[in-house]
């Protein structure tokens, strides 16, 4: 069944938990579509899991709008959700209007992703004004990453957690479909998923939230550079690959791949003729 931002809504309402992954490109999509989750990021994690970059903030419209077209190419049922990177929306309502619709236009996501809360309620408002649904991101933002002095847990004293609670209110009233929260303590997140209609979306926030996603390099062992401590890896995929590419390398160089089953026949009169 195709999912929309109404399948989002009416999860919360019957208490079925969501689920989200990421994905970067046409064969990852469709493979994650088929396993049957309700939604797919196109995160500006693709920064650093795909390009090499060293943060999200780097990443580009064109990088979003270029992995998002591949991504949205491979789904039939999933929602899909484009980052809104760095810089595309901070600047100006204008601009978080028009690059949102770049997303959905050139890119063909189904909504778009933003990080921050009340300061950015104007540029939610205005997007879903536009008929454009809106995904907030609250708690640990990773484009603010300079800003909040690193990846670190959000919301744990009192005027934190309060400024958290009060950051996701103001994100629904101004439109948003529903909320991503990202390492906020598993406590706070349960309060804040009562305190909004809408859905929450975790990612380091404990099981009390509506949802959950998670980087599917993650997920699968594929990203060896760092492991957040709220990944569980379900498989060693990149074990499984690394295994794989030694097995190729050792049997091209010791001839046996290819094998005759991998070539093309020609009849010996063609054969003899060329001598």
């Amino acid at each position: 069944m195709k999912n929309t931002i109404v399948t989002f809504k009416d999860a919360k309402e019957r208490c079925e938990k969501l689920t989200m992954l990421t994905a970067y490109d046409y064969s990852m999509a469709k493979l994650i579509d088929d396993a049957g989750v309700n939604g797919i990021l196109v995160g500006d994690s693709v920064g650093m899991v795909c390009l090499g970059y060293e943060d999200t903030i780097s990443v580009t419209m064109e990088d979003m709008i270029h992995h998002t077209k591949a991504v949205s190419r491979g789904v039939k049922n999933a929602l899909v959700v484009a980052d809104m990177p760095f810089m595309s929306y901070q600047t100006s309502v204008y601009d978080a209007v028009v690059n949102a619709g770049r997303l959905m236009k050139e890119g063909r996501a189904h909504a778009v992703k933003l990080e921050g809360g009340i300061s950015m309620c104007d540029r939610i408002e205005a997007i879903v004004k536009a008929s454009i649904p809106v995904m907030a991101h609250i708690g640990l933002t990773p484009q603010s990453v300079n800003a909040i002095g690193g990846f670190k847990v959000q919301g744990k004293n009192e005027e934190a957690a309060k400024e958290l609670i009060e950051a996701a209110k103001a994100v629904e009233k101004a439109g948003a479909f529903a909320i991503v929260l990202e390492c906020v303590p598993s406590k706070l997140a349960a309060i804040i998923r009562k305190e909004v209609s809408i859905p929450t979306i975790g990612i380091g926030a404990g099981s009390e939230c509506d949802g959950q996603i998670l980087v599917y390099q993650d997920m699968l062992g594929m990203f060896s550079d760092f492991t957040p401590k709220f990944v569980k890896k379900f498989a060693n995929v990149g074990e499984k690959m690394t295994e794989a590419f030694r097995e190729y390398i050792k049997e091209v160089q010791d001839g046996t791949f290819p094998g005759p089953e991998h070539g093309f026949k020609i009849s010996e009169e063609v054969i003899t003729k060329l001598y």
